[in-house]
């Protein structure tokens, strides 16, 4: 398994990064939507310099050009509801890919809100067997939604080579997820940050907040 991460390089990513953070900038929702939806449109980019290409001929109006394009079936997978921004972003690149959806929420299994639980209840994917699935997920806190999703999406079949990309890992999630796909090879784990710790609410920390909420407003 290999894992990026954008917050070692200097890039327009770490301006976004920031505005994402900056409890100053956040509040503004739609800005809020469309810097996920930026780095969603960077990373996939960048993920595109990995797949698979292959010379094509192209008639155009005054010839035959020959271009270099991925042979990659692509389905571009995402947890509501946090997630739809930043899968826009790589759908904005990837537009005639598949796309497959999932819906997890947490929720606290004591009264003090320390041990949180993850469920999922949706489930909406065309065949992923043999495919190159992209796995969108802002938040890579604990691992265990994208661990949850994975396996979610994998009973729609197998893909060949998985991409995980997340906003923000901590480090505990990263770890999670070394261990989790220890002995594959096609896995790569892309991340614009990765935070050192994870508070008592397994939120990240110095992380940004809760990213659904952000977007789009609190809920009951």
């Amino acid at each position: 398994m290999k894992i990026i991460n954008f917050g070692e390089t200097r890039s327009v990513i770490n301006q976004y990064m920031s505005e994402l953070r900056d409890i100053n900038v956040q509040t503004d929702r739609e800005r809020f939507r469309n810097n996920l939806r930026r780095i969603g449109q960077l990373m996939a980019y960048e993920v595109s310099k990995v797949l698979t290409y292959s010379p094509k001929s192209v008639q155009t109006p005054l010839g035959i050009a020959s271009v270099n394009t991925h042979d990659d079936d692509l389905v571009l997978g995402t947890i509501f509801r946090a997630g739809l921004p930043y899968h826009q972003g790589f759908l904005d690149i990837f537009d005639h890919a598949g796309n497959a959806f999932v819906s997890a929420y947490r929720f606290y299994k004591d009264k003090e809100c320390e041990d949180v639980g993850i469920k999922i209840d949706y489930l909406a994917s065309p065949d992923l067997g043999g495919k190159t699935l992209i796995i969108a997920d802002p938040m890579l806190a604990t691992g265990g939604s994208m661990e949850l999703c994975y396996q979610a999406f994998c009973t729609k079949g197998m893909p060949e080579h998985i991409h995980l990309c997340c906003v923000i890992a901590s480090k505990k999630g990263v770890d999670y997820i070394k261990k989790m796909f220890k002995n594959h090879q096609n896995v790569t784990l892309w991340c614009a940050a990765i935070d050192p710790l994870l508070n008592e609410h397994s939120y990240i920390v110095p992380g940004l907040g809760d990213a659904g909420d952000l977007a789009y407003g609190d809920k009951s």
